[in-house]
């Protein structure tokens, strides 16, 4: 329904979504300007930032794409509306994903994937079979990650009702803190992004290992083909805080 209301009128379709990618840029223009003041930024080079950037930004826009919507489950919880999503006879989560589903978010993808094909045809890498395949497993996994963290942040919302700006602090935010390597943060903060959100093996880590880099935090060698595990594990979690928030649900009492 979402999407039909969209495409209706295609020529504020097709602007909305240029405007969506042009808007997204101006991340990627920020760091440009940085590396026309420096060669290096924390020891890494203009095409693996770009690397890490486009990484990053693809995965998060497919999340952002598909759950995207669930940063307004405070609102619905506040007003009530979230009743409505009980009674249909639909899996409530799936309701919340869909709900308001933005297709401009497309540009956001786009302009991640450009980024991420200038950093593969830049990055100084001797390609073998095994990082040549790292590369779509990091998508794909990055993607459940970061949509397992929309998840877990709607649930955080049962609890706290007003927090949408807590949850947007790890999905905006983290796509943000991995478009740059880790090497420019405190280990403390790596840490935090590597064992307790582990948004970390979105990029960081599987990329160390195609670029040659060593790992955040003297992570071992087998650490960058653990994205599908952590993702596995991280999203059964993000689900079963889902399903104890919904099962702690007891609407507004209007």
């Amino acid at each position: 329904m979402w999407i039909r209301s969209t495409v209706a009128y295609r020529s504020s379709f097709v602007l909305t979504v240029i405007g969506n990618l042009l808007l997204t840029s101006l991340d990627f223009v920020g760091i440009l300007l940085m590396f026309a003041q420096v060669d290096s930024l924390g020891g890494w080079s203009l095409p693996e930032v770009a690397f890490l950037y486009g990484l990053s930004a693809t995965a998060f826009g497919f999340a952002d794409l598909t759950l995207g919507s669930m940063d307004a489950m405070g609102a619905r919880i506040r007003d009530g509306s979230f009743d409505t999503l009980l009674v249909r006879p639909a899996p409530v989560l799936a309701q919340v994903g869909a709900d308001h589903f933005a297709l401009r978010r497309l540009g956001r993808v786009t302009q991640g994937v450009l980024v991420l094909g200038y950093g593969l045809v830049a990055v100084d890498v001797d390609w073998s079979v095994p990082k040549v395949l790292l590369v779509p497993v990091m998508l794909i996994s990055g993607a459940v990650i970061f949509g397992a963290v929309f998840v877990a942040g709607a649930a955080f919302q049962f609890l706290a009702q007003d927090a949408a700006e807590v949850q947007n602090a790890f999905t905006y935010g983290g796509t943000t803190l991995l478009q740059y390597p880790p090497s420019v943060f405190g280990k403390e903060l790596v840490r935090g992004v590597t064992f307790l959100v582990p948004l970390a093996f979105v990029n960081w880590v599987p990329a160390a290992y195609v670029l040659d880099r060593p790992y955040p935090v003297g992570l071992p060698a087998g650490a960058a083909f653990l994205p599908p595990l952590v993702a596995v594990v991280f999203c059964a979690l993000a689900g079963l805080a889902w399903r104890a928030g919904l099962r702690s649900y007891r609407s507004t009492g209007s």
